[in-house]
């Protein structure tokens, strides 16, 4: 996909409140307007820049005013938006202040003057700079309208309400956001009416589109995403079930024999995601993210790169999950850290088998009682990890369609390297019961939230309790808290605080 990030317009203005933008009657529209359809958003953000995203229906440009909350020049950019990418559009803006915090509007048509009032505006602050003491709070969580448990018809997906309650330094989304693999039908899994949205599995880019446009006219994931930081993962069900670059064709219809889905599903993320493939490799979604002194995010790609699922893995024969290359990437950033903590966001766990084909795993890190995971990456890793005493690694996963924290001392005799596991969600998806987890790094269970049998759950209401994200607070001191909270709003577990090695 080609970004342009084209010069910055600055336009000199007073300090106005937030909901006016001039204070000056507007000039005459050089071009029709077109409808805000899906909503915006403020993504790839740092402690000086910032990407914002938006989509309209039709061919025409997209102009962004971005301003600091305290008053000031707006700056404005504009970019064509057109059908090759479904109408969205996407602008980075440089140069700002660090730790601040910024209002920005987007309009599709007209000219460059600077709207008077416009309802398609967003919020957010930027990055604290790496040297900032500063304390962070941010949400992460998956799986979004899978397995039939889609919008309710009353309340949407209740957990965006939940959350845009409380403010965030940002919300990590970790992979299965849409799942273009499965319909969103008139009455869902658990007896309610819903919205109903596509009919079979998408095959072509409009109809992996049309799954992304679903999720985003959900109002209060909307209202979320308008001042809330968004850094999004995918993982299989934005393109298809378990999915990697060697399996990701189907021969049952409405699939083509032989056509490979990853492309597609692909551009499709990438159109209606807030984040620039970066890097010498085309089309790379793995990156790193720093907040401040204590927090420094590692997004992994666990699709694109991926060995064969069924292959074994062995230490004769390993497999790889990351790629060389990701993996070479993610040792050197993570030796070159001086964050506090060490986020490394995986969309497959690594204490817990998933996604089975008849009676082997085939999906994630741990190899369970099969040899067809990608264990013995995951152990190489570690490995250098605990060479070279790379200390307060936190992994945050997704997948397994409930929440757990595990801890794991994979070395019995070196207590040095002990690494904890947050797993959270669904979001808003189909509950599965308690995984096995598999003993290769010694896990312990510090705590489960789901159900033991998910066929006892009827309604939606039942369901809703136990659809949940996860929180991370890092306080100013460095001790970090993770919690669990519910599509109720309920915080239903509270890690105690961990210190710093």
């Amino acid at each position: 996909m080609e970004i342009i990030t084209p010069l910055l317009r600055l336009m000199r203005l007073a300090a106005l409140p937030a909901v006016v933008w001039c204070s000056h009657a507007v000039a005459a529209s050089t071009e029709e307007r077109a409808p805000t359809t899906h909503g915006v958003m403020a993504g790839a953000v740092t402690h000086d820049s910032v990407i914002i995203w938006s989509r309209t229906d039709r061919e025409t440009t997209m102009h962004v005013w971005l301003r600091p909350s305290a008053g000031g020049a707006p700056s404005h950019a504009e970019i064509a938006v057109n059908a090759d990418h479904d109408f969205t559009g996407k602008l980075r803006f440089h140069g700002l202040k660090p730790n601040s915090d910024y209002q920005y509007a987007v309009r599709f048509g007209g000219d460059a003057t600077v709207p008077r009032h416009d309802p398609a505006s967003g919020s957010f602050r930027t990055a604290p700079p790496p040297s900032a003491p500063q304390a962070v709070r941010f949400a992460s969580g998956g799986a979004l309208g899978g397995q039939n448990v889609c919008r309710d018809s009353r309340e949407g997906f209740p957990i965006f309400d939940v959350l845009t309650r409380t403010r965030w330094d940002f919300f990590v989304a970790i992979g299965d956001m849409i799942h273009a693999d499965q319909p969103c039908e008139p009455r869902g899994a658990y007896g309610n009416e819903q919205i109903p949205g596509a009919v079979g599995p998408a095959t072509t880019k409009p109809e992996y589109w049309a799954y992304w446009k679903y999720s985003r006219e959900d109002r209060a994931l909307r209202d979320f995403l308008a001042v809330t930081p968004y850094f999004p993962m995918w993982d299989d069900h934005e393109v298809v079930d378990a999915f990697g670059p060697l399996h990701d064709t189907r021969d049952a219809k409405p699939y083509k024999a032989g056509q490979h889905l990853l492309p597609i599903g692909l551009d499709a993320f990438i159109d209606y995601n807030p984040i620039v493939p970066g890097g010498e490799t085309p089309l790379r979604l793995y990156r790193n993210v720093r907040w401040g002194k204590h927090v420094e995010l590692f997004l992994l790609d666990t699709r694109q790169y991926r060995d064969s699922n069924m292959a074994e893995d062995s230490a004769e024969t390993p497999k790889t999950l990351l790629g060389r290359e990701q993996l070479t990437w993610l040792k050197k950033k993570l030796k070159e850290s001086d964050a506090t903590w060490k986020f490394i966001v995986s969309s497959v766990p690594i204490s817990t088998p998933t996604g089975r084909l008849g009676d082997k795993y085939v999906d994630g890190w741990a190899n369970g009682e099969q040899r067809t995971g990608f264990e013995q990456e995951l152990l190489q890793l570690l490995t250098y990890i605990r060479e070279e005493k790379i200390y307060n690694s936190i992994w945050l996963a997704a997948d397994l369609h409930r929440a757990q924290s595990v801890r794991l001392r994979p070395y019995r005799n070196d207590a040095s390297l002990t690494l904890y596991e947050f797993t959270s969600g669904p979001m808003n998806a189909g509950l599965l019961a308690s995984p096995v987890l598999d003993q290769t790094l010694k896990p312990e269970r510090l705590f489960a939230f789901g159900v033991e049998d998910p066929a006892a759950v009827a309604t939606f209401a039942q369901a809703k309790h136990w659809m949940n994200v996860g929180a991370v607070e890092v306080a100013d001191s460095g001790t970090l808290t993770f919690q669990i909270i519910n599509a109720e709003g309920q915080a239903v577990w509270k890690r105690e605080p961990l210190k710093p090695r």
